[in-house]
């Protein structure tokens, strides 16, 4: 399976860390994408001893989560590049997405209700296509894509407000044909989250989500440091799992 493993542990889950379920009103504060990621993983425990798991990050928020969770739950961690391909001129409409491992998703109901050219939207697509190349050589260090078909994933990012680039990954990943596909989050806008919940409800899906708010201006705003994550700062977080890569099947 390709992915960085990190070697499983069972590290002592303290009372704070178990409590992620936040009372209705109460204010939610995470100290950082670290912390969420290990309150997350105390929601995710179910999952823990599933082998070929692997969690990945959306670049680049969701990556300090993604390993996060992963060490916790003894599992491989990657990222997932994806690329929302917009509409020219309304660039904020998907009329697809293209990720990682040469995937490419087309939102068929938007080309067509636009009358969208399939030269257009190639053209588009290739750019996109681009931008992922460069992304995955620079955090990969040319290491491939990993292998999802048949794995158990979760899926993971910082928070979700409308959920655009969340929603063109999901059709990226069940597109690879996973065994399992669990998104997973610290945060999101409660109208989101029900929209994520009608759309996983096949065979092996998931939405599990800490915090919902009904306002919700901004992801930042349930983080005390919610600092840019740049290019580098994935580069190494990936090099430093890939260096307590376990190879071998199954838990290390």
């Amino acid at each position: 399976m390709d992915g960085m493993r990190f070697a499983h542990r069972s590290p002592h889950r303290d009372r704070e860390v178990r409590d992620s379920h936040w009372k209705k009103g109460e204010v939610m504060r995470l100290r950082n994408r670290t912390d969420a990621g290990h309150r997350l993983a105390s929601r995710l425990e179910q999952y823990e001893r599933l082998e070929d798991l692997v969690v990945l990050g959306l670049p680049r928020g969701g990556v300090p989560i993604a390993f996060a969770v992963a060490e916790r739950l003894g599992a491989s961690v990657d990222t997932f590049v994806v690329r929302k391909v917009g509409v020219p001129g309304h660039e904020e409409l998907a009329m697809g997405a293209v990720a990682s491992g040469g995937v490419t998703v087309r939102n068929e109901g938007v080309l067509e209700g636009l009358g969208v050219p399939s030269d257009v939207f190639e053209a588009c697509a290739k750019e996109q296509r681009r931008e992922v190349e460069r992304r995955e050589g620079l955090y990969r260090d040319r290491r491939p894509a990993p292998e999802l078909r048949g794995q158990n994933v979760i899926l993971t990012d910082d928070g979700l407000a409308t959920g655009a680039t969340m929603k063109a990954a999901v059709a990226a990943v069940r597109k690879a044909g996973p065994q399992r596909l669990i998104i997973a989050v610290p945060v999101a806008a409660r109208v989101t989250a029900e929209q994520f919940r009608r759309m996983l409800q096949g065979p092996g899906e998931d939405f599990i989500c800490l915090h919902e708010a009904e306002a919700f201006d901004g992801v930042g705003r349930w983080y005390d440091d919610f600092r840019q994550i740049e290019d580098e700062e994935v580069r190494q977080l990936l090099s430093a799992a890939d260096r307590r890569y376990a190879p071998s099947g199954g838990q290390a």
